[in-house]
Order: C-alpha cells, then structure tokens, then sequence
C-alpha cells in the first residue's frame, strides 16, 4: 500500500567552501527526491561594477582580484585587455608572454582548489584537499615573486605588467615544471581509481550538450559536455595563437567528466607554461602609460577564457579618467543558470556533488 506524502521546502546551504554564507538553496523535497530547486544569492554583493566607475582605469584592476579570488591573475587579463582595446595601447611581446605564463599557472592553481573541494563535497575527510593546497602554495610562491602578492596580485597593468619577474623566479619555475605533472598524476590516480568516487558521480548531474549551449555555460563545465570550445583557440588573445595545447573535452556531461576536464586541463596548463618558459623573449614589460590616462569616447568589450570559463569586461569610456559604465560577464553567475535542471530528480545526497562539480566563485556571482 503506497503511503501519502507531502512535499516540504527546507532551506540548504552554506556547505561548499566558495558559498559560506552567501548561497542557499530553497529545496522542495519528496522524501529525498529533489522535485524544486530555487538557487538564492545576493548576500555578497559589493557593488563592483559601479565602484569601477569611480575609480581610474588602473585603480581598478584591484578590484578585478576580489572578483574570482581563485584566478585573480586572469580577471587582470581580461580586465586590462577591455581597457587596452578602448584605449588603442599596445602591449609589448615580453608581457604578453609574462601574462600568459602567469594566468596558465593561475588555471593550475584555480583547478586544484575546484578539484580539491569537489572531493571535500564527496566526503574526502580533508587529505586529497590538503594535497591540492599543498601544490597550489608552491604556485602561489611563485607569484609572490613576481609581485609581492600570493592570491590578490594586481599584477597586469593596462599596457603591459607592473615588473619583470627576478632571477630567482625562472629556476623556480623550471623546478616546479619538472616535478608537477607527478604530483597530479597522483592526485589523478587517487581519485580516478576510487570507487565511491566513481559511484558517487558517474551520470551523476547530467548536463546535455544542448543544455549547456543554450544556458550560455562556457568552460570546463561546457567541455565536459562534449563541446569543444575554447577562447584560447576560437578567439586567441596575447600570444595563444603561437601556443601549441589540446582542448578536453568530455562525452557524458556528468559531475565526473566535469572533474576529469579539469584535471586534463592542469596538464594542458603546464604544457602551456613550459612554451612560455622557452620561447619567451627578452624586452619592456609595459608600455608607458600616465596613471591618469583618458581613453577616447566609445566602447569595448573583452573576454579571456578563464579557469571557470567565459570571463568578459564591456567598458564604455566618455572621455574620463574613470569608465562612464563597467559590466562584467562573470562565468560563475552564467553557470548556475542550468543548476535547477541538473539537480531534479536527484536525493539531497548527489545535491552537493552536483553542485560542487561546477566550480563557482560567490565573488564574481555577487560582483
């Protein structure tokens, strides 16, 4: 005899890191089935666009650090690339070198911390995490030399980057090329190989090729679905046109491919770095721009493939030392436009690994 059941709405949420506070889920559950999702934020938000009309155009490239705080190296990018177009500066080969070398190692360092608390949704009790950290620091070092900084850099300036790495800098790099591609083939093992993680996201949170197409996801999360499309290829920018890489894609959009396209991305990473590391030519850094420079009146819009996808600044200039308007595409915020279709039908415990295998930032959704 079937018994009546009701359905309830309940409240879920913070539990992946990125959301602390700032995120929640209105769930309406029959039993443990997920029958309504309502994804709710808002919380965060800082105002960022309208701030970045307050400010000069190089003033705000520290604001384009708090936006993903996981990938502030290329929010700088795409940022000064939008500033560079509506100002007609060119930007000297070193730099851009210096940029590409900077942001693949900050796709490296952003993968590993999505990975890493991706598994902490599963359950990992903290060790593959505390594995991810462990070689992200050796990545954040290296930041530290070039500019002082570790995850807020500010270091792409319009015209270029704010200084040459030191000599300490390349002898560092040269070591971790060497021994990374080790350590994440063993993170790779550790996971791939494990059979509750496989059990847990196997056809788990399926996103469809025409899903993902037509909610405008970009990124790991659109590559995962089978859909080859990346920034660095289709629109390439700075020197990628010269950079020789492969784009992974996955066939089953599911929380595992999502997971496996980031780890093969780590490896496209260094293997970007490491041309970058060979080719790079000697040179300036920056053009010579005032502080207070005034681009001329019109508009501009700029994208970069970032770690978590499209990332785009539109500015339009009156002819000020500050934007007359700011808007930015934020990947994150786009991605979870599909989260309520991914998540019905399945129990409150896929919800988090569902979730979680999407990679979102709460500082670029509240930007």
């Amino acid at each position: 005899m079937a018994l009546p059941t009701e359905s309830i709405t309940i409240n879920l949420g913070p539990q992946h890191p990125s959301t602390h506070g700032v995120f929640r889920l209105r769930v309406t559950l029959d039993g443990e089935v997920i029958q309504d999702v309502e994804p709710i934020f808002g919380y965060l938000h800082r105002g960022t666009e309208k701030l970045a009309e307050e400010r000069s155009y190089t003033q705000i490239v520290t604001l384009t650090d708090r936006l993903d705080y996981t990938s502030s190296m290329i929010n700088n990018q795409a940022y000064v690339m939008a500033t560079e177009k509506l100002a007609g500066l060119e930007v000297p080969e070193r730099a851009q070198y210096l940029r590409v070398l900077t942001s693949e190692l900050q796709r490296v360092a952003s993968h590993l911390m999505g990975i890493g608390f991706f598994l902490q949704d599963l359950g990992a009790m903290g060790t593959p995490l505390m594995y991810c950290f462990r070689e992200r620091e050796r990545i954040l070092d290296l930041f530290e030399m070039v500019c002082g900084a570790r995850v807020t850099v500010s270091y792409m300036r319009p015209g270029g980057v704010t200084q040459d790495p030191p000599p300490e800098f390349w002898p560092a790099l040269r070591t971790l090329l060497s021994d990374f591609p080790h350590y994440i083939g063993e993170l790779e093992r550790l996971i791939s190989e494990n059979e509750i993680v496989l059990a847990r996201t196997k056809g788990v949170g399926l996103l469809s090729r025409e899903l993902a197409i037509d909610s405008s996801i970009s990124g790991p999360n659109l590559r995962a679905s089978g859909v080859a499309w990346d920034l660095r290829k289709a629109d390439p920018y700075d020197v990628y046109d010269r950079m020789d890489f492969d784009i992974p894609v996955g066939s089953n959009g599911d929380s595992y491919d999502r997971f496996l396209v980031r780890v093969m991305e780590i490896y496209q990473s260094l293997k970007i770095v490491e041309q970058c590391f060979k080719e790079i030519p000697n040179g300036p850094v920056r053009t010579d721009v005032p502080f207070f420079f005034r681009p001329p009146v019109g508009d501009a819009y700029a994208h970069v493939e970032a770690s978590k996808g499209e990332l785009g600044f539109y500015l339009v200039s009156d002819g000020s030392i500050a934007p007359y308007r700011c808007k930015i595409r934020a990947p994150s915020f786009i991605n979870l436009t599909a989260l309520t279709d991914m998540l019905l039908g399945w129990k409150v415990a896929d919800l988090m690994v569902i979730f979680g295998s999407l990679d979102v930032n709460m500082g670029e959704v509240d930007r």
